[in-house]
């Protein structure tokens, strides 16, 4: 058994999802578990049609949902042409729900809204790439993950119940497999216990696909990307960044710490309780044999670079002249869970305390406003964090090069900058 998840970006257009059924015949023999995303940017679009029903604007929901459903009744011509009346049918249920919804007026919180709503586009997109795989031969059974994964009710970020969802997917889902090879079935979402969708949160769809490699005690998990695999570097910024071959989960971990746009460490903990190894492939290029994350330690590693931009440090100093530990700090701790704000780098002296946030104005504006009543407050924008892992003198002295240094932390393998932009 083994787990393939694919992203939105190996579904958003008709090429693509050739491929995708390309990789799968590849594999015809294996029994697999099909994750799949929102299509392209779908759940920003749902986003906006969220925003609209919470503000009230309920022509302006209604025509952004309409917009909605017309990109995915428009790729069904595309994919489906003998199952198309069934296909369009799943489709319209799943439009019902979230068009009920849209006629009411918002009385819950923003939250449960937008978990009823994005939920939308990873059960739109699978139903398509699982009527789509059926035309091709590729048989496969489509299963609604929300019969399968149960969460609580934290709306956006919802904790699984392991219990309940092994047991659900022991009796719902393992028995598919008796009659096909392929079952296709959603990442990001679940339900509660009476039955709201709900969301996993921040990459929640790799989460997804790490919670059913566990719960099904998978071979492996593939994550399909448009990547060659995890780089040290995002190339964009870094032109002579390279792919890495193996990671260890430990290694996965501290990049997704430091901000590096890699695997979020909540789907690395299903994999690492099971040893279970995560592949991250190129979906657009199969010679390519990506990288392979797993328990076992890795050495000379070349540097992991990560730039964090738009960052702020805010300086806070005792008004007393009194020592910063104790009181102080705890008052400070308080006040970024209140605002959920988890820090860059932080660093003390005896009565001052600095830290570095992503600017978000809103945030930063609460933060200084409640630091303000036993601190001295100072803020500085315009920032970059540089963080870089088994790092070199040579590549320090390039990365920070034109560059002012206000902030520097250093431990034996990871060395933080906080800089002014270039000069």
């Amino acid at each position: 058994m083994k787990v393939f998840k694919f992203g939105g970006a190996s579904t958003n257009s008709f090429d693509r999802i050739q491929n995708l059924a390309h990789i799968l015949e590849n594999h015809k023999d294996e029994k697999i578990l099909i994750v799949i995303s929102a299509m392209g940017k779908m759940t920003n679009a749902l986003e906006k049609v969220v925003d609209a029903f919470y503000e009230e604007r309920k022509e302006d929901a209604l025509q952004l949902f309409y917009q909605v459903k017309n990109y995915h009744l428009d790729q069904l011509k595309y994919l489906v042409t003998l199952q198309w009346q069934k296909a369009t049918d799943q489709l319209n249920d799943f439009f019902t729900e979230v068009e009920w919804l849209l006629h009411d007026k918002p009385v819950k919180d923003y939250n449960y809204y937008y978990d009823q709503v994005v939920c939308t586009g990873e059960l739109l997109s699978s139903t398509l790439i699982s009527f789509f795989l059926n035309e091709k031969k590729i048989k496969n059974q489509w299963i609604d993950v929300r019969d399968l994964l149960r969460t609580d009710d934290t709306f956006r970020d919802g904790k699984v119940d392991w219990i309940v969802s092994k047991k659900q997917v022991d009796e719902r889902l393992a028995p598919l497999f008796q009659q096909n090879n392929f079952v296709v079935t959603q990442g990001f979402i679940g339900s509660t216990d009476e039955n709201e969708s709900t969301t996993l949160g921040r990459e929640g769809s790799d989460f997804t696909a790490a919670i059913f490699a566990e719960l099904l005690n998978a071979e492996s998990v593939t994550i399909w990307k448009d990547v060659n695999g995890v780089m040290n570097a995002d190339p964009k910024e870094f032109t002579e960044a390279v792919t890495i071959e193996e990671l260890s989960y430990k290694e996965v971990i501290e990049m997704a710490y430091y901000g590096a746009q890699v695997i979020h460490p909540k789907t690395i903990k299903p994999l690492q309780n099971k040893n279970i190894p995560l592949y991250v492939r190129s979906f657009s290029d199969l010679r390519l044999t990506g990288t392979v994350i797993t328990q076992k330690s890795t050495s000379q590693l070349p540097p992991m670079i990560v730039y964090k931009r738009r960052q702020v440090l805010i300086t806070l100093e005792t008004t007393d002249f009194s020592f910063v530990e104790g009181k102080p700090t705890a008052f400070l701790h308080k006040i970024l869970e209140q605002v959920n704000v988890k820090p860059n780098l932080t660093q003390n002296t005896a009565i001052s305390l600095m830290i570095c946030i992503d600017d978000i104005p809103e945030k930063t504006g609460k933060i200084a406003l409640a630091a303000s009543e036993i601190f001295e407050v100072q803020i500085q924008k315009d920032l970059q964090l540089l963080t870089i892992r088994h790092y070199t003198t040579g590549i320090i002295d390039q990365l920070s090069k034109n560059k002012e240094v206000i902030l520097e932390q250093k431990t034996k393998e990871t060395i933080q900058l906080l800089m002014i932009n270039e000069k």
